[in-house]
């Protein structure tokens, strides 16, 4: 962790105040004064801010169900951000591993360990998400098979890994994947020229979308190292 964030993360100060006290020296990492905001500060390490021990706070990882209209962002912009959902002190440490789009709805995972978020986004880790997707038009019978071959996407040199296809009725299916292309779920059935009406994530990975819309909870320890791996 960045010792800017760790300060931050054990103090009240904001990223602005801790950068400017750690350039003039305040802060101390195993007895070596450090001004760079940008050095490493890992588990085994010892603080001090002029001579006090800092903890940090214990990261966070939470679920929430994302309602429509809202943004995965820390701010508003022309949709609010549904962090305006979450009630908990400083949110502006949270971040979004898994963004939606502001007409999606359904489970995003919130948390202030960017180690952790990696490993779900990351298409290298193989971290599934299941979407709910109502289609414009009947889906056609070779589809599942053109999902299991991957989809070639306008703009991308390269086909979509392979994602699996369950087809509830003729307008709507399951969709599971492991990557997280730039709208990704829409442009694949662009590509086979069928329009997205309607987007619902359920999972990711083992964990089920289980709280009401625009409600959250806390992820288990058991939730939270399965998501890890």
């Amino acid at each position: 962790m960045r010792l800017d964030k760790f300060v931050c993360k054990s103090t009240s100060l904001t990223r602005s105040e801790a950068i400017s006290k750690i350039q003039q020296g305040e802060f101390q990492v195993n007895s070596d004064v450090v001004n760079d905001e940008s050095s490493q500060v890992h588990a085994n390490n010892t603080v001090l801010w002029n001579g006090t021990l800092l903890q940090a706070r214990p990261f966070r990882y939470i679920l929430m169900h994302k309602p429509t209209g809202t943004i995965c962002s820390n701010v508003d912009e022309v949709y609010p951000s549904l962090f305006k959902h979450l009630d908990v002190d400083h949110v502006s440490e949270l971040h979004i591993a898994g963004r939606l789009d502001a007409d999606t709805t359904g489970m995003v995972l919130i948390t202030d360990d960017g180690h952790w978020s990696y490993n779900i986004t990351t298409p290298t880790k193989l971290c599934a998400k299941v979407y709910r997707v109502g289609l414009s038009r009947p889906i056609s019978d070779d589809v599942v098979d053109k999902f299991l071959q991957g989809i070639q996407l306008q703009g991308e040199s390269e086909l979509t890994a392979p994602a699996t296809l369950d087809v509830i009725t003729a307008h709507e299916v399951l969709l599971i994947i492991t990557e997280g292309k730039f709208h990704q779920v829409k442009r694949m059935f662009s590509a086979i020229g069928n329009k997205v009406v309607s987007l619902h994530r359920e999972a990711i990975g083992e964990v089920y979308l289980d709280v009401d819309v625009g409600q959250w909870r806390y992820l288990t320890a058991e939730e939270v190292l399965r998501l890890a791996h």
